[in-house]
């Protein structure tokens, strides 16, 4: 007989007649179990407890499942429907959703194709621009609709996690040198003082919000061929509010981490095309630090599974390389800025785009294209046609300004910009020359 006091319930929920004679999949992981039958999905909460979790009664599991759905329900309100009890039937028989007392508690999803998720289609090879660009879409949508948080101290917030860092990769002495650890954290906490200053006025504007959180490629999944965030973290706002950057840049390392650094490009530049916040490019000096962050969280979390892996061998590695592209990240070679010009219909775009992804530092160049600028600076949507009145002296002139104007910024952010325009002007040479 097992000591688990939820083994009734995964034995319930396992059996196929449970789900009317439909093939049961289970998936277990530290804090849940899913049971996948036919069209459904059933997620329980286990009954543990963690340092960042407590899901030891059954009201706090039950408060988790309703967190869950009130969190992913705006991301994916298709996948997520409702909280279903397992209920103790009069008889002792268990049912989903009975007339009895509940002794458990589910989130009740639509079931999509496991191989659909992002890491599966990277595993494939599949991940390219255009998926990639919807992928950028999708994040900033998601965004865009988060809840700012006021007075959240993320700057402080963000140390914690480091001085977290540390400790528990010191831990393991034996996969992490000291030396490395000790070197990671002093440049990883200088550059949070660098930055400082920028992340509290993006404090102040409100890009500190409620964002996903697990924003890696695991917990997006493609469904009728565009992009769907799920599994957003439900048990811990203070966990998942960030800086909107932050939460972008688990998304890229998981990009950078798998070599797929076009992909990571195109996401990052079609993120900041969709916000169009000016602000954004000032925040590339964040992104070094954002990015290491994030692959020293992943080496931590790597590291305490490699116990349980099938091949611990190749998770010990795993969790060691993440350390090494955190100390990668955190140190970025210098900018460049590349201008390329060339008559519409020339390729210049393209070419654009191609090295975009081979300019460091990671994840590649910003790319500022002058008839995107031209859009926006009249108001009309990217997909839109600008009336001959938008290709007159005045506004080309404001074109190749802003456009020199946007590509200091990022320079001075420590990033590389590529600017694709016509240049077809001696002055509009010169100009992007000094920038």
């Amino acid at each position: 007989m097992s000591d688990d006091p939820q083994q009734a319930v995964i034995d319930f929920l396992a059996a196929p007649e449970s789900h009317g004679g439909a093939a049961v999949t289970r998936i277990d992981t530290h804090a849940a179990a899913v049971f996948l039958a036919g069209p459904r999905a059933l997620k329980i909460k286990r009954a543990v407890r963690f340092p960042f979790l407590d899901y030891s009664t059954l009201a706090k599991r039950k408060a988790a499942c309703e967190a869950e759905l009130a969190v992913n329900r705006p991301y994916a309100p298709a996948i997520y429907k409702r909280v279903l009890p397992v209920t103790r039937e009069a008889d002792g028989r268990l049912a989903l959703a009975g007339q009895g007392e509940p002794v458990e508690w589910a989130v009740e999803m639509a079931r999509f194709d496991e191989r659909e998720t992002l890491d599966h289609i990277a595993g494939r090879d599949r991940i390219d621009d255009a998926l990639a660009d919807a992928l950028g879409r999708a994040v900033a949508d998601a965004h865009a609709g988060a809840a700012p948080v006021d007075g959240f101290g993320f700057a402080d917030v963000l140390a914690e996690i480091v001085t977290q860092n540390d400790a528990e990769l010191r831990g393991t002495p034996a996969l992490f040198p000291s030396a490395e650890i000790a070197a990671l954290t002093q440049a990883t906490r200088a550059a949070i003082e660098r930055v400082r200053p920028l992340l509290e006025v993006r404090e102040r504007d409100g890009l500190v919000r409620r964002c996903h959180g697990d924003l890696h490629l695991g917990n997006i999944v493609l469904i009728d061929r565009k992009p769907v965030l799920f599994d957003a973290i439900e048990f811990d706002d203070r966990i998942a509010t960030a800086d909107v950057f932050y939460d972008l840049a688990f998304l890229l390392m998981d990009l950078i981490e798998r070599d797929l650094p076009a992909a990571a490009t195109i996401v990052l530049n079609r993120y900041l095309t969709s916000t169009a916040r000016p602000g954004d490019l000032d925040a590339l000096a964040a992104l070094p630090l954002f990015l290491s962050t994030r692959a020293a969280i992943r080496a931590k979390v790597t590291a305490a599974r490699a116990a349980h892996a099938r091949d611990r061998v190749e998770a010990e590695q795993s969790a060691r390389d993440y350390v090494a592209l955190a100390r990668r990240l955190i140190a970025p070679p210098p900018p460049q800025l590349v201008a390329v010009g060339g008559l519409s219909g020339t390729g210049k775009s393209v070419l654009a785009r191609t090295l975009a992804a081979r300019l460091p530092p990671l994840p590649g160049a910003v790319v500022l294209r002058s008839d995107v600028e031209r859009k926006q600076l009249c108001g009309v949507a990217e997909t839109e046609r600008l009336p001959q009145a938008a290709y007159g002296a005045d506004v080309t002139a404001r074109v190749y300004a802003s456009l020199a104007g946007k590509a200091k910024r990022v320079l001075a952010a420590g990033h590389s910009a590529i600017v694709d325009a016509v240049f077809g002007r001696d002055g509009e040479r010169a100009d992007i020359a000094g920038a």
